[in-house]
């Protein structure tokens, strides 16, 4: 057997690399995208911008608003009165929650004049703040 071993690991890839033909360099992508948009027709532009004003408009999402967590305290009958409105709504065919029927009262009483807005604040009873003690639940 007559196999030569090179005598270092470097001469051993030295002689790998000059056997191995390397490979043929090719044109960059962008050189090859860019010539075929020099001899493009120009009836192709028109075409493009004609089918972009056909598409419909995007409309863009709205921003979210920020959602706050609260708590309440309602006297009994009110909180009764919610309960009416949400079997009304259903009754209709509205599936309701108790904050939407809370913030569309907001929404109204928004749309009061002052004096109608006085009227309303004084019919509301006055409520403690804060949680009941346990002896008076």
């Amino acid at each position: 057997m007559n196999t030569t071993k090179p005598k270092s690991k470097n001469s051993a890839i030295e002689s790998i690399e000059t056997e191995t033909p390397l490979p043929a360099k090719k044109a960059p992508k962008k050189q090859a995208a860019a010539k075929s948009a020099e001899f493009a027709e120009p009836e192709s532009n028109v075409k493009k911008a004609e089918s972009e004003a056909k598409k419909p408009l995007k409309k863009k999402k709205a921003a979210k608003s920020k959602v706050i967590r609260d708590s309440f305290s309602f006297p009994e009958e009110d909180y009764q009165k919610i309960s009416e409105l949400k079997k009304t709504c259903l009754t209709a065919g509205v599936h309701v929650k108790k904050g939407e029927i809370l913030r569309a009262g907001l929404h109204l009483l928004t749309k009061l004049d002052i004096d109608g807005l006085k009227q309303a604040v004084e019919q509301v009873e006055k409520v403690k703040t804060g949680r009941p003690n346990a002896s008076e639940s």
